[in-house]
Parts: structure tokens; C-alpha cells; sequence
């Protein structure tokens, strides 16, 4: 009895193992590859997109701040004083000035009467300036005046 339930038992092993199907270690292997090859593409391209928008942030950042020198000298008549903060310049954050979390650091600097500059550093340690006559700039891209520095 025990040597017939031995191979009712063998037998169905044995049916099972012919009917079994699956991957091999080899096409496993080759899955995994595939896998690490799209992510050592995908990967650097989203921190670069990551970076884009933290940049981009700043550049929000700064014309929020341009925004609100313009009014606040349209209230007073004047340009600001330096002010190494602009959160400082009375009357910038009641015109909508803001400091996003990417902005690492956000200057302004009074020229003359009717001129300003307003320097900005991304998290990304990228540099950014406006003035009154430029639009937002990439300071790699085109160097700050030389009396625009921060």
C-alpha cells in the first residue's frame, strides 16, 4: 500500500514538473539589466527637471521682488534704500514680495535714483539678477554689471 501511494505520488511529481512553466535565471538576469538601464536614463533626467524648477522658483522669486521695489516706489516717490534683505524695505512684502523655499538668498542693491539691482542664488547654486531695464538673467549666461554684485 505505502509502495502505491509512493508512486501516485512520484506520478504526480512527475506531471507536474513536465507541465511547469516560468522564466529561467538567464532571462531574470536579462529582465534586471533592462531595469538598471532605464533607470540610469530616467534618473538624471528628473534630478535635471528637479533643478529646472527649483531655478525657476527663484525666477518667480525675483519678479515678485521687482514687482514690489516698482510699488513701493510708486508710494513713496523714492527708490528704496539698500537693504541687504528685502523683506526689510517697508511696504516690499505688503506689494507681494515672497521668498520661495529654493531661493537660498535674495538681495537688492540701490544704484541711483532710478536704478536698482536684485541678485538671487538657487538652491542649485545658480545665480539670477534683475534690473530696472533687464529682464531675469542667468548670471552664467550673462554676467551681472559690475556694480550689481552680491
Amino acid at each position: 500500500m505505502l509502495t502505491r501511494l509512493l508512486a501516485s505520488i512520484n506520478l504526480r511529481r512527475a506531471r507536474f514538473t513536465e507541465n511547469q512553466s516560468g522564466f529561467t535565471v538567464i532571462e531574470w538576469l536579462v529582465i534586471v539589466i533592462l531595469i538598471g538601464m532605464l533607470a540610469a536614463v530616467a534618473i538624471p533626467v528628473y534630478l535635471g527637471v528637479q533643478n529646472n524648477i527649483k531655478d525657476a522658483s527663484v525666477k518667480t522669486d525675483l519678479a515678485n521682488a521687482k514687482t514690489a521695489i516698482i510699488a513701493v516706489q510708486d508710494d513713496t516717490g523714492t527708490m528704496p534704500a539698500t537693504a541687504a534683505n528685502i523683506a526689510t524695505i517697508t511696504g516690499a512684502t505688503g506689494h507681494g514680495y515672497t521668498k520661495g523655499s529654493n531661493t537660498s538668498t535674495i538681495s537688492y542693491k540701490y544704484l541711483t535714483a532710478t536704478t536698482y539691482c536684485i541678485g538671487a542664488t538657487s538652491s542649485t547654486t545658480e545665480k539670477f539678477y534683475v534690473t530696472e531695464t533687464l529682464d531675469i538673467t542667468n548670471n552664467a549666461i550673462i554676467a551681472a554689471p559690475t556694480d550689481c554684485t552680491w
